[in-house]
């Protein structure tokens, strides 16, 4: 039987790719042979994520565009398919998170988390549709916890993550005709993270979310990374319109464990 997770010649784009989760995830598809393209923000970790890359023997590449700029986010898809040919694995992460009560949050700072996590995603979506390798191609979504769970602190994040599941669903269904499969993976308190760095940001912080956690320890960037290799490989070619908890259980035990960890982690 042919190795499922041989990615060798494939072209895996990351948009968010340059740190976190993302890079974990584009690590991951390098280590097994991919060819990389990176979107985001600053260029100079850009440059640090490429190298990251290439140091697995693949070839990578960085693009600076915001996902909140559709026109520069097309761009982007459209360089990287010239350079690496049709898009296997197309990978939407960008995010944006931080703790704040809803009468304390701007309009700017609620359409700011909105912009970047819904809006990114669609324009990731939808100006990567026609550079995918169809039929075959998958496209995978990085959702949260909140996009079921409600969580003190986090109305935007809830409110943001919402819409990526139901894009998810929904392009799973228009696109399925196309051969091309769209999940996303719903990733729970992941360590050496800016989004966890900002919502446990002392060691005590630390152990209450842990304490809240079923498995009791944060996952890691290449335990996210792994799951996005089952989940473009063909061991899941029957999966489409899915959101896959990778949470160490934390979904499991409900909103009111979630924020009051997060209420003992942030002193509240």
């Amino acid at each position: 039987m042919p190795d499922p997770f041989d990615y060798q010649g494939k072209h895996v784009f990351v948009a968010g790719g340059s740190s976190g989760i993302n890079l974990g995830i584009a690590d991951r598809f390098a280590a097994h042979g991919a060819n990389l393209s990176l979107q985001g923000r600053k260029q100079d970790k850009l440059d640090a994520a490429v190298a990251q890359l290439n140091a697995h023997g693949v070839k990578a590449h960085g693009y600076a565009a915001d996902v909140r700029d559709y026109g520069k986010t097309a761009e982007a898809l459209a360089q990287a398919a010239q350079a690496f040919g049709p898009i296997d694995v197309l990978v939407s992460g960008a995010a944006g998170n931080f703790p704040a009560p809803a009468v304390g949050l701007s309009s700017n700072g609620f359409k700011a988390v909105l912009d970047i996590d819904v809006l990114g995603t669609f324009h990731v979506l939808r100006a990567g549709f026609e550079h995918l390798a169809k039929p075959g191609a998958s496209i995978i979504n990085v959702s949260a916890p909140q996009s079921t769970l409600p969580t003190v602190l986090q109305a935007h994040v809830c409110a943001a993550k919402a819409g990526v599941d139901m894009l998810t669903k929904t392009l799973a269904l228009e696109w399925a005709s196309a051969g091309v499969r769209v999940n996303a993976i719903s990733p729970g308190p992941i360590d050496d993270t800016e989004g966890m760095r900002r919502l446990t940001p002392s060691a005590e912080a630390r152990d209450a979310v842990c304490a809240s956690l079923p498995l009791g320890r944060f996952g890691t960037v290449s335990e996210i990374g792994d799951v996005a290799l089952f989940l473009a490989s063909p061991l899941a070619s029957y999966m489409t319109g899915v959101v896959l908890a990778v949470d160490g259980g934390w979904q499991l035990v409900g909103s009111g464990m979630m924020s009051a960890a997060l209420n003992k982690a942030l002193g509240l």
